[in-house]
């Protein structure tokens, strides 16, 4: 009797046990995961950085040259092409030049002859002052002598400017590049005939580079108190060296212009070049976080959050301006939250926790 009992309340717990475990599997697939161990990780916080108006800006050369020519003349020699660079001083066109060499040689032998004459008359002035202190000639003829050297002396002169002049003629037939640059515009073609002030060849220095954009009025007095920017080209921060705000507004736009110095041999940038400039106007709270944490798929952008509870989620995020081996977080982060620093290890802990989860 008393095994017949046993097994009765033994068939029992046995009922019980069976019809309890769904609910023990629910409570064990709701319990906590494992915590994250051995996953690098980056806690976001808010870090107080600098607030920028955002504007779109045009790169300009500082040192940009149309050259024109100085004399008149034919075209006999272009010596560079769009796109070539031009070291400072080499000649980049030559003009025909046999009338301004001409006219250089004639000044050469002006300069001889009136150096010459002017060497007779001081010979000639000093022989009929000699005679003169002696009594010899009256003082007309020592007045005659004198008023002949310094006739001479203006002649020489003159033949000196002139022969200056002629020099300087025949370099008008040789057009130098002011800098060292890079030729934008060639404006003339073998053969053709200039006359002064024709413009002939167009080109820019790409060692100082600026960018010019223009400020609302609703923020030009912060812009002008705080004197900082920042230009954005392909994802890079470059810091402006100098910002130059003009005094007045432009009437078609009641807009304030720019200029936004950027530093000596900066790369990827070319004049005409639209870019987005940051003008610093006060400082803010922003989210970051390392870009080695960031992954992109496609047209996404995203992060492995790791939660308090150890669970390893893909979160998609969008992305502001790089700061230095940092990115700015505009949306799908609050503060508090910890990303993981190795996506590819992030990645591989989350499928072994959706593994053990199934």
């Amino acid at each position: 009797m008393r095994r017949a009992v046993l097994a009765v309340r033994g068939s029992a717990s046995l009922l019980v046990l069976v019809a309890l475990a769904p609910w023990f599997a629910a409570r064990a697939a709701d319990a906590p995961a494992a915590p994250a161990a051995g996953l690098a990780t980056f806690k976001v916080a808010p870090t107080a950085l600098p607030a920028e108006r955002l504007l779109d800006g045009t790169v300009e050369a500082v040192n940009q040259t149309t050259v024109s020519a100085q004399t008149a003349g034919r075209i006999v020699a272009i010596n560079f092409d769009v796109n070539d660079f031009v070291p400072a001083g080499a000649v980049i066109i030559r003009i025909r030049s046999t009338e301004q060499v001409a006219n250089l040689t004639q000044a050469e032998a002006g300069l001889k002859e009136a150096t010459a004459r002017e060497a007779e008359a001081q010979t000639h002035y000093t022989r009929i002052h000699d005679m003169y202190e002696r009594r010899v000639v009256a003082k007309a003829t020592l007045d005659e002598a004198s008023a002949s050297r310094d006739a001479a002396v203006a002649r020489l002169i003159a033949a000196k400017a002139g022969l200056e002049a002629a020099r300087e003629g025949v370099s008008y037939t040789e057009i130098r590049a002011p800098y060292s640059g890079v030729v934008t515009q060639k404006l003339v073609t073998l053969g053709q005939s200039v006359a002064p002030g024709t413009p002939l060849m167009a080109g820019a220095s790409l060692d100082a580079l600026r960018v010019v954009a223009e400020v609302p009025q609703s923020v030009v007095d912060q812009v002008r108190r705080v004197q900082k920017a920042a230009v954005y080209v392909d994802g890079k921060r470059i810091e402006a060296t100098g910002l130059t705000l003009y005094p007045a507004a432009q009437p078609e736009s009641n807009t304030f212009r720019v200029r936004i110095e950027l530093p000596k041999g900066v790369q990827g940038l070319a004049p005409g070049m639209f870019v987005k400039v940051g003008l610093v106007t006060g400082e803010a709270d922003l989210l970051l976080v390392p870009r080695s944490a960031v992954i992109e798929r496609s047209e996404m952008r995203g992060v492995y959050v790791v939660k308090p509870d150890g669970r390893v989620a893909l979160r998609q995020v969008r992305l502001g301006h790089s700061r230095g081996d940092e990115i700015e977080v505009l949306a799908g982060l609050v503060s508090g939250e910890t990303v993981a620093t190795d996506p590819a290890a992030a990645a591989a802990r989350a499928r072994q926790q959706a593994t053990q989860h199934d």
